[in-house]
């Protein structure tokens, strides 16, 4: 009989052998029924392997658990988007990666593999008489019995003797996927079917940071539980971040071998350095592993403890910050009131970064306002604020001193913890992390009245001042005998506010100002007994 007209005994020939072994039967068989023409011949052709293997890959079909995602279900994926769209997103445009890939699914979710490790699937199966699995009728555990290991626990009904023998039962072999069981962290974080009253109150979840690589497993697989568990969004907003990348702009990954061991640059630059780079980083950007910005972020820290020891230097306690025992009305300075406004600013600037979840941007405006507190105002007042010109000027600026330390605390408190809680202990009790976030009441009035303008104009005289020291090649403590300052009449104006201060930073006897278009400047400086360095 032709062997063409046996499928079936085909069909054993080959069944449960290799790739191999079954081409080796398939074309003995075709020789055998003369259907083979010519001598068989190895071509090329492109196939898939394993990441790390050198075989190709085999298709092999088996029963396997699927959560239905819209790939099959165009109601469903449209359901999938609107939850996505419930959510807000940063940065925004990370959206459209997950719409994209939900629109672009053409299959269910395989949330099953075949491992010795993993959550297993709590299923047994009955076993005919013959010790065929009956997968129509699963046995399942109760809720309470729950979590079950079937290979390990008894079916309900049957005894241990009955596994795996005809009549009995078997275990799904089974395990979930990671992302199957990841995608339940909103769940089970917040006490789900363990502390109702819990899950309750905090789900759905506020926040949910993560990479933007994982939009399509971790934070789908996520929204896909929600919906199905409970038709919500598992969390109300989500931060993607970017890669780090290597020097030659490439993802830092273990397998590609380029990832930096951060005790390193623990060790090297201190856990407030690292920290201040990682936050200098954009949602949704990939950022550079960059030394350099954690040696910034280490002099930042430095500064500040140093900044911190002259304002403390001073006396000044808790009672001396505005609102907390002090009245805005000891503030009679124009430049401390300069100061408090430009305060007030950063901190409202500040906050809104915050809200929108742009803590880079809130970490620049921060920065920027100490080092002009550090590099300008400090410089300035000091003089004043050891008592020169008498106690209501000295109380002035040590009540802007002090609203000044203990607001920055707070706001370099995320970026900066060790180096702002260290402070923080020598002059307050408790944690800086427990304290609130600042706020302007203490002295919103003095911000209101003060003009932020001041000291930004007599800081740059100021800095006239040095660069004029500085190209003559003398010490910055050397008396200026008599300089001009020249700009618009209304920067003049600001500069009066500040101009017995910046008389006392820059030792100059005798300034002269005068009405002059375009910036301000400073020239004709004369110098007493310069003396070369």
């Amino acid at each position: 009989m032709d062997r063409r007209r046996r499928p079936a005994e085909n069909y054993a020939q080959v069944a449960g052998k290799t790739v191999f072994s079954a081409q080796k039967a398939v074309v003995e068989l075709l020789e055998a029924s003369g259907d083979l023409e010519g001598e068989p011949k190895k071509i090329m052709h492109p196939v898939n392997f394993y990441e790390k293997g050198d075989k190709p890959l085999e298709v092999v079909t088996s029963r396997q658990w699927y959560i239905r995602n819209g790939g099959r279900d165009a109601e469903r994926r449209e359901a999938l988007i609107e939850r996505g769209r419930e959510i807000s997103w940063h940065p925004t445009f990370m959206r459209s990666r997950y719409e994209n890939w939900i629109e672009g699914l053409n299959g269910d979710w395989l949330i099953s593999r075949q491992r010795f490790f993993g959550v297993p699937f709590p299923v047994w199966y009955p076993l005919d008489e013959s010790g065929e699995p009956d997968y129509d009728n699963p046995v399942l555990p109760a809720e309470d019995q729950l979590p079950v290991d079937p290979t390990a626990d008894v079916a309900p009904g049957y005894t241990e003797e009955q596994r795996d023998q005809p009549g009995g039962f078997m275990a799904d072999p089974d395990v979930l996927d990671t992302w199957a069981t990841s995608s339940l962290t909103p769940q089970i974080a917040t006490g789900w079917s363990v502390d109702e009253k819990l899950h309750a109150n905090t789900f759905p979840m506020d926040l949910r940071p993560q990479g933007h690589d994982i939009i399509r497993t971790w934070l789908f697989s996520t929204v896909v539980r929600a919906e199905t568990l409970a038709q919500t969004v598992p969390w109300k907003h989500t931060a993607l971040s970017g890669w780090i990348l290597d020097p030659d702009r490439k993802k830092m990954s273990k397998s590609k071998g380029n990832v930096v061991v951060p005790t390193d640059v623990l060790e090297k630059y201190g856990s407030d350095a690292v920290r201040y780079w990682a936050a200098s980083a954009r949602l949704g950007a990939d950022t550079a592993y960059d030394e350099g910005q954690m040696k910034i972020g280490r002099r930042l820290a430095i500064k500040l403890l140093n900044a911190s020891k002259f304002v403390l230097a001073q006396g000044v306690t808790e009672a001396s910050v505005l609102g907390s025992g002090t009245d805005e009305s000891v503030v009679i300075n124009g430049l401390d009131r300069s100061l408090l406004a430009q305060l007030a600013d950063v901190v409202t600037r500040a906050t809104t970064a915050f809200q929108e979840y742009e803590y880079a941007r809130a970490l620049q405006l921060i920065e920027s306002f100490f080092w002009t507190f550090t590099d300008d105002y400090v410089e300035l007042v000091k003089d004043r604020a050891y008592g020169s010109r008498g106690e209501e000027a000295q109380a002035s600026v040590h009540a802007a001193l002090a609203t000044t330390l203990d607001t920055m605390l707070r706001l370099f408190a995320p970026f900066i913890p060790f180096a702002t809680e260290e402070v923080w202990s020598w002059w307050r009790s408790g944690s800086v992390h427990r304290a609130s976030w600042p706020v302007t009441d203490g002295f919103a009035g003095l911000a209101q009245q003060g003009d932020p303008e001041v000291l930004t104009v007599v800081g740059e005289a100021l800095s006239g001042l040095r660069k004029s020291k500085s190209e003559a090649k003398v010490k910055q403590r050397t008396a200026v005998t008599s300089a001009t300052v020249s700009g618009p009449a209304a920067q003049l104006e600001q500069l009066r506010a500040g101009l017995d201060d910046l008389k006392a930073a820059g030792n100059a006897a005798d300034l002269t100002l005068t009405d002059a278009d375009g910036e301000l400047t400073v020239s004709d400086v004369q110098l007493e007994a310069a003396v070369e360095v």
